[in-house]
């Protein structure tokens, strides 16, 4: 029960590494709110977590829907202790012909949202005794590029640098500001890019122990940043990447 009576927003929690990191949070004693565009698959996620769990429909590029979770949150519980900036969408394209739309779109949900609900949540955070933890939710591809999603990677780079700022700002006032960037992850989107034993190897080949992580990996390094055990740690970035960004080489995939 590592955060027993903390309160806890997570955000894109309908499914995948928000909904496990929901999930995670809850069995260690937190009250936590999913908050997501798709108010039905929230409120299913939310309902099979039990009472400890609320669903919440916010877009997070809209400051106005940042504020008003937020103030929904402080209302119903008058604190909050956790922030997970999870929420993200993906628009791929060549690079000399992706949208100004489909850049600004990415941007929007995965910098700017996190900018927006970050600030909400921090000028709450900095009032209270307890002070609070910030986690981003950022990506291998923050460091490393993958031509046809142009959008993704700057935004997740641009995320690293957002942490370390609101580390920095934020660090004597009593808010920790981490991150996590994973790699390969068995989430619903990646299950759609691996569709065949060629897809499946050809990504596998990255990562040099041969398997994809699990939303529930991603989630225990959460649980971890959002708990008293990282209290002396802010401002970083932990990549829970199977050993990808050490690696200069491909790696055979081993057989199942």
């Amino acid at each position: 029960m590592r955060l027993k009576d903390k309160v806890a927003i997570v955000t894109g929690a309908a499914q995948g590494i928000g909904y496990s990191i929901a999930e995670l949070f809850v069995a260690e004693g937190a009250t936590v709110y999913l908050a997501d565009t798709n108010a039905a698959a929230v409120k299913i996620a939310a309902d099979k977590l039990g009472s400890s769990a609320i669903s919440e429909v916010c877009d997070v590029s809209k400051r106005s829907d940042c504020v008003g979770l937020v103030a929904d949150v402080v209302k119903a519980e008058g604190h909050l202790d956790i922030l997970v900036n999870n929420a993200g969408i993906l628009r791929t394209g060549d690079v000399l012909e992706i949208s100004e739309e489909d850049f600004d779109a990415v941007l929007g949900v995965n910098l700017k949202g996190a900018f927006l609900l970050s600030q909400a949540a921090g000028k709450v955070m900095v009032k209270q005794t307890s002070g609070g933890s910030i986690i981003n939710m950022s990506s291998v591809n923050a460091l490393l590029t993958i031509p046809n999603i142009l959008p993704y990677n700057v935004s997740k780079g641009g995320l690293n640098q957002l942490t370390r700022v609101m580390a920095v700002s934020l660090a004597q006032r009593g808010v920790r500001v981490n991150g996590i960037g994973p790699g390969s992850i068995a989430t619903e989107m990646l299950e759609k890019v691996m569709e065949d034993d060629a897809a499946r190897n050809a990504i596998l080949s990255r990562t040099p122990m041969g398997r994809t992580g699990s939303p529930a990996e991603i989630a225990k390094v959460a649980l971890f940043l959002a708990s008293e055990d990282s209290s002396y740690i802010t401002g970083q970035i932990i990549y829970a990447d199977g050993g990808r960004l050490g690696l200069n080489y491909t790696s055979p995939v081993p057989a199942d």
